[in-house]
């Protein structure tokens, strides 16, 4: 198998797509389209297609549509969805089309729209996925995973707050400062105000 997975082989990385009988037809960065058939072991009361059946179809396709948006190296986990459902699907075939709606650095927007045979809106998903990126081996210090390796402090060292670390200037306005072996239950903070 070749290291970028092709389209078609895209169903056999999800086992729970495929055992759901989520068919994949047509994918690209810009649409991934797929779709599932209507089975009475898939149903709800009154012979309706259960909507989580259409929310796995939804979710499966627009997993697609992000990896195939991802940088090199990357991948996704789906970490928020929402569903409308506007019409019950009670035989055929539901028919689902993903488009990407933001393609961002740390995650990627996705909406995927369901209809029947007949064209007719049956639901409309919206979901964000996280752009999971491997860590940097310099800064987990070579030893790979994350988080990366915390960096001692000598004791009494003033520690550097997250906009210090961020802009590389001290804070305006407030300084933590941790005596020698002081407990984790014990900080002394000094507020300096700053004219400008």
């Amino acid at each position: 198998m070749p290291d970028e997975p092709r389209p078609a082989d895209l169903p056999v990385l999800m086992p729970f797509a495929r055992s759901c009988g989520i068919e994949l037809h047509d994918a690209s960065a810009q649409r991934v389209t797929g779709s599932l058939w209507w089975s009475a072991d898939r149903c709800t009361a009154g012979g309706v297609l259960h909507g989580g059946a259409l929310m796995t179809l939804a979710d499966s396709l627009g997993a697609v549509c992000a990896s195939l948006n991802l940088p090199e190296g990357a991948t996704t986990s789906t970490i928020e969805s929402k569903t409308n459902f506007f019409r019950a699907l009670r035989a055929g075939r539901a028919h689902a089309t993903a488009r990407p709606l933001h393609v961002g650095r740390t995650t990627i927007v996705v909406q995927t729209d369901v209809a029947d045979d007949e064209g007719r809106p049956v639901a409309q998903v919206t979901q964000t996925q996280a752009v999971l990126t491997p860590p940097d081996p310099i800064a987990t210090g070579g030893r790979g995973g994350w988080p990366p390796p915390r960096q001692r402090q000598p004791p009494g060292a003033r520690r550097q707050v997250g906009s210090e670390r961020r802009t590389g200037r001290a804070p305006v306005a407030t300084t933590v400062a941790l005596p020698p072996k002081a407990s984790a239950a014990v900080v002394t903070t000094t507020v300096a105000v700053a004219a400008r």
